[in-house]
């Protein structure tokens, strides 16, 4: 049974910016002890998540995706691999009406879970996995969503956050990625909000979490955790509210955090006393 509680972030932290899971990071997860639930915490959507559940050699336990929008429990005897224990939805008509006038050339996504998208137009290749059907606007807003995407590839991320944050969003949860690329989750949805879901279904003590990012969808996750680790390549905004700063992901960064991790469950200490010695000691978080 598991007793602690660990949550990654993917893409910027056990993923590197090309997107590759390296060999230690991948042995260093794999060798964590068995009272120690990794829980994969990604804005990815279902999809785009469970390769990279497979590479880790994580195939029981749960998962976040959909930036805490769906929780997954994982079962490798089950068809697909897993099932969906919680899904949050909202209207996305307002926020996308609204949207359509502050952004009227960005591109609109809405998810599809264990499908892929309903697209405005065609994303830039590679962005979206799983299926897009291109739809007209009456089909974008008909239904309930877990998430909308809006995406401009000729902006930069600071030109299209403060284009965002002009619009003044309300009544929903909202991150901007490191590239002009924002996620809209219903309000009060966050990776923590699901977290804290998994948390207590493993009935893990609140002191024995920590959770790893590198982006602004990560600040809850961070906060929520005893032990929050921010990514040497994270914004200095979620620098600023982790406990410890990790080397930068295309350095190997995760590795000696998760080999932290492992020695403080194997001495049987909290989290943040063994990863804040070990950083200390020797690893220079």
């Amino acid at each position: 049974m598991a007793q602690r509680l660990l949550a990654l972030d993917l893409d910027g932290t056990t993923l590197n910016h090309m997107g590759e899971l390296s060999d230690r990071v991948r042995d260093a997860v794999r060798a964590l002890p068995d009272d120690v639930a990794v829980v994969v915490a990604t804005g990815r959507s279902i999809i785009a998540t469970i390769p990279v559940l497979e590479a880790l050699g994580v195939r029981d336990g749960y998962a976040v995706c959909s930036n805490g929008a769906l929780t997954l429990q994982l079962d490798p005897t089950v068809p697909q691999g897993y099932s969906i224990i919680d899904m949050v939805t909202f209207d996305p008509r307002a926020v996308l009406e609204k949207m359509r006038v502050a952004l009227p050339d960005a591109l609109i996504a809405v998810e599809e879970p264990g499908i892929g998208f309903k697209v405005s137009k065609h994303f830039p290749d590679g962005e979206l996995m799983g299926e897009s059907r291109e739809v007209d606007w009456d089909e974008l807003i008909a239904h309930p969503v877990t998430r909308v995407t809006l995406r401009q590839p000729e902006a930069t991320a600071e030109e299209f956050m403060e284009l965002v944050e002009r619009a003044g969003l309300h009544g929903v949860s909202y991150a901007v990625g490191w590239s002009a690329w924002l996620d809209i989750n219903p309000e009060g949805v966050s990776k923590a909000s699901a977290l804290e879901l998994v948390r207590r279904h493993l009935q893990v003590e609140p002191i024995h979490t920590v959770a790893c990012g590198d982006q602004r969808n990560d600040l809850e996750m961070l906060h929520w955790a005893a032990w929050g680790v921010a990514m040497g390549n994270a914004p200095d905004q979620v620098k600023a509210i982790a406990d410890e700063v990790a080397g930068h992901v295309d350095d190997d960064g995760l590795a000696p955090v998760l080999e932290a991790v492992a020695q403080a469950a194997r001495d049987g200490v909290p989290f943040r006393d063994g990863v804040q010695s070990a950083a200390t000691a020797r690893l220079e978080l």
